[in-house]
């Protein structure tokens, strides 16, 4: 006969006890630290949510930065037991008409993008994106900067819908930011040049 072990959900303070260096999360009650990103991870981050930030973060307006987000850089957020961390996350002022004081939000964003990488696309793709759509979250992106892509989804009665899959160097105007032209090829890493021969 077989025996379970059933494990302790984690808790906040497990999390608080992951040293800085990592991203710690809890998802469906365990807990997961991952190492800081690599540069091609970071410079796509950092890149896109600039853009995306410079065009949206600010009352509506119009032109070709028509404002109307909060625009936040890997926001924690808690929803019930699960904290998340998605690379960049974003909130319509008409839903949302301030950001707390505080470390944390227990609001779901109407846009997150979380960037993938071998170590963490299967949590992305799995749990992450579960508790986006239990959370209501409207418009998903994953890019992946190894293989350049950009997949937009928008959450259709529970259920992922992939509206459009983009890459390399394509300018898109993609969900929930559709009215804005965005140049992928600003989010790529140079290739490094061969080393020299000596």
């Amino acid at each position: 006969m077989s025996t379970s072990v059933q494990r302790k959900p984690a808790t906040y303070e497990d999390l608080l006890a992951v040293p800085d260096h990592m991203v710690a999360e809890i998802l469906d009650g365990e807990l997961f630290a991952s190492p800081r990103p690599a540069f091609p991870h970071a410079h796509v981050s950092s890149t896109l949510g600039g853009e995306i930030s410079t065009r949206f973060h600010r009352p509506s307006g119009g032109g070709d930065n028509p404002g109307g987000w909060w625009i936040l850089d890997e926001p924690e957020l808690h929803f019930g037991n699960d904290v998340v961390v998605p690379d960049v996350a974003g909130w319509r002022r008409e839903r949302v008409s301030f950001l707390p004081n505080g470390p944390w939000f227990d609001i779901a964003p109407d846009w997150i993008c979380e960037v993938i990488s071998p170590r963490t696309e299967t949590i992305d793709r799995g749990r992450k994106l579960g508790i986006y759509a239990r959370v209501g979250v409207s418009h998903p992106w994953l890019v992946n900067p190894l293989a350049k892509t950009l997949e937009v989804y928008r959450l259709s009665d529970g259920r992922w819908t992939l509206l459009q899959t983009s890459v390399n160097d394509e300018v898109v105007q993609a969900e929930p930011f559709g009215n804005v032209s965005i140049e992928m090829s600003r989010w790529w890493l140079p290739e490094a040049p061969p080393p020299e021969r000596g």
